[in-house]
């Protein structure tokens, strides 16, 4: 019983690292990402060692997928609590019978936006999104008004 504890413990703290190592691999510097990837590995060696300890298979296939689903779960919800809101910019396009419908939308929740409209029968929306909750506005807007549009994240200038 001791070595399957061990075992758990190792595999959740082994998940939670190795998602971990993931995103900040993705989202992070190289310094970042190598410190990360060195603990994870290493750490990942100590769980197969614990993995061809003498416990029946099937308790570790049942730990190995429990401690998965938990770990990674939570990792994603504290990453997506601690995540900081973008600027994102939305370039949308509506025909131009939807123009008025799609400014009273804009203008009904505040939304920033400027518009351009074109010699053919297309209205081009530019609208910027600093907060999460506008970019959801901004999406129903758009699949309500039957918008073809694209998303731009801002980045850094340096």
């Amino acid at each position: 019983m001791n070595l399957l504890v061990i075992f758990t413990v190792l595999s959740i703290v082994n998940v939670i690292i190795q998602t971990t190592k993931s995103i900040v691999t993705i989202k992070c510097g190289k310094s970042a990402a190598a410190l990360v990837n060195a603990v994870a590995y290493g750490l990942y060696t100590v769980v197969i060692v614990y993995t061809n300890a003498d416990f029946p298979l099937w308790e570790k296939v049942i730990v190995t997928a429990l401690v998965n689903l938990v770990g990674v779960y939570i990792v994603k919800l504290i990453e997506e609590k601690t995540r900081r809101d973008k600027l994102w910019k939305v370039e949308m396009t509506v025909p131009k019978t939807r123009a008025e419908t799609m400014t009273n939308n804009l203008t009904m929740y505040a939304i920033p936006f400027n518009m351009v409209e074109t010699t053919s029968r297309w209205t081009i929306f530019n609208v910027y999104c600093a907060t999460q909750k506008e970019s959801k506005l901004v999406k129903e807007i758009a699949d309500k008004n039957k918008a073809k549009f694209f998303v731009s994240e801002t980045k850094s200038l340096i």
